[in-house]
């Protein structure tokens, strides 16, 4: 047992253990570079889009991205290093998807990504999902 704390400590077993929680995580995740070319998703985002890794990182950001606006929004994301809110996703079969998001910039090897972290509406638990669609107290 102590073996395999100390092995838990490893800081190599610890990047392998937080890839794969990261990639079947609930969440969807997105990194994409400064040209909007998807770099890295995580399988959840593929799952929940109809795609296979090698397909949706042959995307752009305005391929998955569906309002009119995205493009600007990834710019205005471009000069500010962050983004937050919602916007459809297009899934491979042209379902619309609800996406709820936040971004930030990231720095790796000298060269600029954006991650995106979110989740569509249909991924919650039941009893999120009533929390959040129900009505909130006056304040």
């Amino acid at each position: 047992m102590s073996d395999q704390i100390e092995n838990l400590a490893d800081p190599r077993v610890q990047q392998l253990l937080l890839a794969e929680a990261l990639d079947t995580a609930p969440l969807l995740v997105f990194v994409a570079d400064e040209q909007m070319r998807y770099v890295a998703v995580n399988q959840t985002a593929c799952d929940v889009l109809g795609y296979t890794r090698s397909e949706l990182l042959r995307l752009r950001v305005t391929d998955v991205a569906a309002a009119p606006e995205a493009g600007g929004l990834y710019d205005a994301m471009l000069r500010t290093r962050r983004q937050e809110g919602s916007t459809p996703i297009r899934a491979r079969d042209g379902r619309l998807i609800p996406f709820f998001y936040n971004a930030r910039s990231a720095t790796v090897a000298g060269m600029h990504y954006f991650v995106s972290v979110g989740f569509v509406e249909e991924q919650l638990p039941p009893a999120l999902r009533d929390l959040l669609s129900s009505p909130r107290p006056s304040e």
